[in-house]
This record gives structure tokens, sequence and C-alpha cells, in this order.
């Protein structure tokens, strides 16, 4: 409230507000508690703000080691917010996961006393990653699935420099949202390895994904069972069939949706086979 009487009085010589409500009250209280002279400023109904007393204000409020009234501790970090004084906000912080994700590359030097392995994963902040560096964003829905990623997936032969990312979740998906924005500007693939169910591939059209990382067709229609398609996901049902309604004859992902929407069959990721296929999402 402060601040928005800051920004009236660089055009007013001085701004009355009510003093009615809660916050008003604390502002009053806190002045008091700080030597800070209301004064003629307060009638009945209204305190009167001036240039004078908002410098007394934040003052009083920097000597106190609180923040002043010109900082605004909206999305910093919790260290940023600790530049501006002993204050924590909490509920408007920017979260330390914010723009986490995690990322699977080859395995690089190995390190003394750590079990040498084919992959290394990283938590990163995305915004460090030179997304040019690579040709495909490959999304990977679970996390066990993620953490076991094989090194070369023939699926994924076409591609050489692959970006493969956990999806995220409360703790990477926000991170993750931003680095696919950021990845649908370039215009290059992204590649969705997930459940073949209806929440699955509602997030990968969800997220931009371009391709789906699935099994052969046939493989599939013998393995999908209805136990891997949850009641609780019919919401996302009528999205999938206005996308299976858009797709033209032909398409290799019709038969994947009629297997699900028609039959109402599916298969979690940790049940596919070997063999995966790279299978277009759009016409």
């Amino acid at each position: 409230m402060l601040r928005e009487v800051r920004k009236k009085l660089r055009h007013e010589p001085c701004v009355d507000k009510s003093r009615r409500g809660k916050v008003m009250a604390e502002i009053e209280a806190w002045c008091h508690e700080h030597d800070v002279v209301l004064g003629m400023r307060c009638s009945n109904r209204t305190l009167r703000f001036d240039r004078e007393l908002l410098a007394q204000i934040n003052e009083a409020l920097v000597a106190s080691g609180l923040p002043s009234i010109e900082a605004n501790l909206s999305g910093l970090t919790t260290a940023e917010q600790a530049r501006h004084g002993n204050r924590e906000e909490k509920g408007v912080r920017e979260s330390p996961r914010d723009h986490r994700v995690l990322v699977s590359l080859p395995a690089a030097t190995p390190l003394p006393g750590i079990a040498p392995a084919p992959r290394d994963v990283h938590d990163l902040d995305w915004r460090h990653i030179d997304l040019s560096a690579f040709d495909v964003l490959v999304q990977v829905e679970n996390l066990d699935s993620f953490y076991d990623l094989a090194p070369d997936l023939p699926a994924l032969a076409r591609w050489s420099r692959p970006l493969p990312l956990y999806r995220g979740d409360s703790h990477y998906g926000g991170g993750f949202a931003r680095l696919g924005q950021a990845w649908a500007s370039t215009g290059r693939p992204h590649v969705y390895f997930g459940d073949f169910d209806v929440a699955g591939l509602h997030n990968a059209l969800s997220s931009g994904a371009t391709d789906l990382l699935l099994p052969p067709i046939a493989w599939l229609a013998e393995h999908a069972t209805v136990e891997h398609l949850p009641a609780e996901q019919q919401p996302y049902q009528p999205t999938l069939r206005d996308h299976a309604a858009r797709l033209p004859s032909g398409h290799p992902l019709a038969g994947y949706l009629a297997i699900l929407l028609q039959q109402q069959r599916g298969l979690r990721q940790q049940w596919f086979g070997a063999r995966l296929a790279a299978v277009a999402v759009f016409a």
C-alpha cells in the first residue's frame, strides 16, 4: 500500500487514505512504535500522507533492517530479498526450483568415489543451457523412466544431439515449462516419452510436443490393457477426440488414438518394450 501512495505522491502533494481496515491499523501502530509522528495528518476518518511522512517511514524501515518502500520483493529469491533487509516474504519470493530442470546427459569424466554410469543426471538452471547445442528435446514423463533412460535409443537415432529432460512435478514442473516455451521458439522437434494413456497424450499436446515415443502399434495393440487407463482421466478424452478428428486419413497417430478412445486401453511407460518409434503428433 505504501508503494501505491509513493507512486501517487509523484504527481500530488498529498494522498488521503481511509483509516478503516487492517492494513491502515497496522501502519499506524508501526509508526507509533517507531516514533514516526503522525500528528495533524490524522483525522477521524483519514490519514494524510505527504512526501515528508513517507520519507520518515522509509528511514525508520531501513533503520529497523526492513526493506525500503521502494523495494519490491515479489519474484526475488530469498538471497535477493536478503539484500533489501531482514524481512523474508515467502509468499511472493521466487521458489529455489522455479528455473531448475533435471537433465540427462552422456557421462563425463568419472569422479573420485562415484561409480561410473553411462549417463549423468544434472540439476540445472535451464537459463544456463545453450539450447542451440541440441537438435531435439526429449520430455520424459515418469521419474523412474527418466533415471533409467538408455544412453542410445534407436528411436532417437535420427537426432545426434538430444536433450532429455524430466517433465517435472511440484519441484521441477515450473522450470521445464519455461524451458519448453523457449524451446518452442526454436522450431526444433520436441519428443514426448511417457505413458500411453489419456493424460499422457493430453500432456504431450499441451506441452507442444511434435512427436511421441511409442512401441509399434501392432505390439501395443496386443499389450495395451484397460487396467492402465485410469477412470479419473476421462475429462481429458474430449481434447484427444477433437485432435483425432482433425488428423488426415492414414495418419500414424490415428491408430494409437483408436486404441485409447475406442477400445479404452492404455499402457504405462514402464511396460513399454525395447522397440520404440517416434510417432508424429500433428498432420
